[in-house]
């Protein structure tokens, strides 16, 4: 079924789940994915500042960690839930409609994937659907697209910075954004799953993507 609501109040999901990383996000990730449910409704999409080479590896490693599936987003992929997409090595990953755009473009705070183009993509095409997260990382990536989001009325999620082994990432988006949920990463994935379910009024409904599920 496609959900193809376009009226300003027509009820959509929210099943956009954006998740952006840096040094000692990979530990976070692993304890988030491990926490997933296996049947959770909504699509993830993944950024993490990392080397090329182990970025390649990730996908793997959290098909390994939790139930759902991950794999490098590819270009003009079409969307699904129960997915994970990985943004590949040395390319932006964004949201265009119900596809994927991997482009590579300019770094974004000296990296390239950025968390920000994928949460300003979220914001912009999905609107209220989005559910940003900002796990452990150094300077600022994240913050101004989880502000996005919260504009667009989506839902902001923030990893405890007591928690993150690199807590400048959290720190930057909470003092920027007033965060829906501020937790431990293990905890995140019960939070999503009563998240997912909800159905809510999209003040952005008509750049609702055509999800293929």
């Amino acid at each position: 079924m496609r959900d193809r609501s376009t009226g300003p109040s027509a009820m959509v999901p929210r099943d956009i789940v954006v998740v952006g990383a840096s040094v000692g996000g990979v530990e976070a990730l692993r304890l988030l994915v491990s926490s997933l449910p296996e049947d959770l409704p909504a699509s993830i999409f993944v950024v993490v500042h990392v080397t090329p080479s182990f970025l390649s590896l990730l996908p793997k490693l959290i098909s390994k960690w939790g139930p759902l599936p991950a794999a490098h987003a590819e270009d003009g992929e079409t969307i699904q839930h129960g997915r994970i997409y990985v943004a590949p090595p040395d390319r932006h990953l964004q949201i265009n409609g119900g596809k994927l755009s991997v482009v590579s473009g300019p770094k974004e705070s000296h990296s390239r994937p950025a968390v920000d183009p994928l949460f300003r993509s979220a914001a912009q095409h999905c609107g209220a659907r989005s559910i940003g997260i900002i796990l452990s990382g150094y300077l600022a990536d994240g913050t101004a697209g989880l502000a996005a989001i919260k504009r667009a009325g989506g839902v902001a999620i923030v990893q405890d910075p007591g928690e993150a082994a690199a807590p400048s990432m959290p720190k930057s988006a909470l003092a920027a954004v007033e965060a829906d949920y501020i937790m431990p990463a293990n905890q995140m994935g019960a939070v999503l799953a009563k998240l997912v379910v909800q159905r809510i009024k999209n003040p952005r409904g008509k750049l609702n993507p055509a999800l293929a599920l």
